[in-house]
């Protein structure tokens, strides 16, 4: 083929091509007229839809709070509807290889028989759902489609616990994969929220209060009698600024905090009375308190029957002690894990309330402004 041959064929290909691109072109603009003549509208939110990164799930749908929160469908979430354990060697990691470590004795479910149910969660009320629900509702929700509406009926209570476990991925580690347990929220030293679970479902995480509550793990290393020892000093080290939280080597999810220092909100650790018994805490670090405001006052604004208050006594004051059963079955709000159970001292002395009302008392005016309400 010589040179002019050449250039010819190259310019055919070229045309070939243009003639293509405008043929495409022509038919997009076509489409688009024909759409319009006939009132079709152009959708934008049909396809992929962008995450703000700020959302919570309640029944399937997606409500921002304003901080940033990990859900169990994301890269680096913890998955509580999964079966298998999520930190356990890969080939370990299935319900049967979970049995058998529950035989051996290397883990313990709290749930009996263990070893015949690998589930961490289930229905809210479902101990008495003939009682509890129309049968219409319980067709519904037993496949787990609830209604935003009915679940409003159901929870009025917000439990707060400190984790013990010092960050977010260790606490999901021990309850996950140790204790067979579930929380619906965690909230890491860094402010960050990880939703775990659907509101909808019955987290176990406060006994008597699974039913009707939400559940939120805080990262805290916890509340210690002040007559016993206590692990501060494996978890606080302390510069010109005061303390600043450190971590022991085999803490999971430590990494993430790698050249920060986070700082309890105030610096020296708390002092408190729960059922005559003194303790003493490291307060939670203000990236906390933010988060843990945002999401309270969320919460209250989805659930009408949730109050933003905690138990207070006659003298408004908190009550520093185990509730009732008659002050439990009649309180709706905010509420401690030693207001359910008497053998336990979360969130601890360290929990500022009063901080805590005030600053959900301020958002929530946010989010009504916001709503134009």
């Amino acid at each position: 083929m010589n040179s002019i041959e050449l250039e010819t064929v190259q310019k055919t290909l070229c045309a070939g091509r243009l003639s293509r691109w405008i043929h495409v072109a022509l038919s997009l603009v076509w489409g688009w007229v024909i759409a319009s003549s006939l009132g079709i509208a152009q959708d934008p939110s049909l396809g992929f839809q962008k995450r703000h990164g700020d959302e919570i799930v309640v029944c399937g749908q997606h409500y921002r709070i304003g901080t940033p929160v990990v859900l169990w469908t994301d890269p680096g979430g913890f998955d509580a509807y999964r079966s298998t354990r999520r930190f356990a060697a890969f080939d370990k990691r299935d319900w049967k290889s979970t049995t058998e470590e529950m035989q051996a004795g290397k883990i313990q479910f709290v749930t009996k028989p263990q070893e015949f149910s690998p589930d961490r969660y289930g229905l809210r009320f479902g101990s008495t759902a003939q009682g509890s629900y129309t049968a219409e509702e319980l067709e519904q929700i037993r496949g787990g489609g609830w209604s935003l509406g009915l679940l409003q009926e159901k929870v009025d209570q917000f439990v707060l616990h400190f984790d013990v476990a010092g960050t977010s991925p260790q606490c999901f580690f021990i309850l996950h994969d140790i204790r067979g347990l579930s929380v619906h929220f965690m909230l890491d030293v860094d402010g960050t929220i990880y939703q775990t679970l659907d509101l909808k479902e019955r987290a176990w995480h406060a006994t008597k209060s699974n039913d009707r509550s939400i559940g939120i793990e805080i990262a805290n290393i916890g509340a210690y009698p002040v007559s016993e020892k206590n692990p501060f000093e494996q978890w606080y080290a302390h510069d010109d600024e005061g303390p600043y939280l450190i971590f022991p080597a085999k803490i999971r999810g430590q990494e993430r905090f790698a050249g920060r220092k986070y700082r309890p909100r105030r610096a020296e650790p708390v002092r408190g009375i729960t059922r005559e018994t003194e303790y003493i805490q490291y307060d939670y670090t203000p990236e906390q308190y933010a988060a843990l405001v945002k999401l309270s006052a969320a919460l209250c604004d989805i659930f009408p029957n949730l109050r933003p208050d905690f138990p207070r006594g006659a003298d408004g004051k908190l009550i520093d002690r185990t509730l009732t059963d008659e002050q439990w079955a009649a309180f709706s709000g905010i509420l401690g894990h030693y207001h359910v159970q008497g053998n336990k001292s979360d969130p601890g002395p360290a929990l500022d309330w009063e901080f805590l009302h005030n600053g959900i008392r301020q958002q929530m005016e946010k989010i009504r402004k916001s709503a134009g309400q």
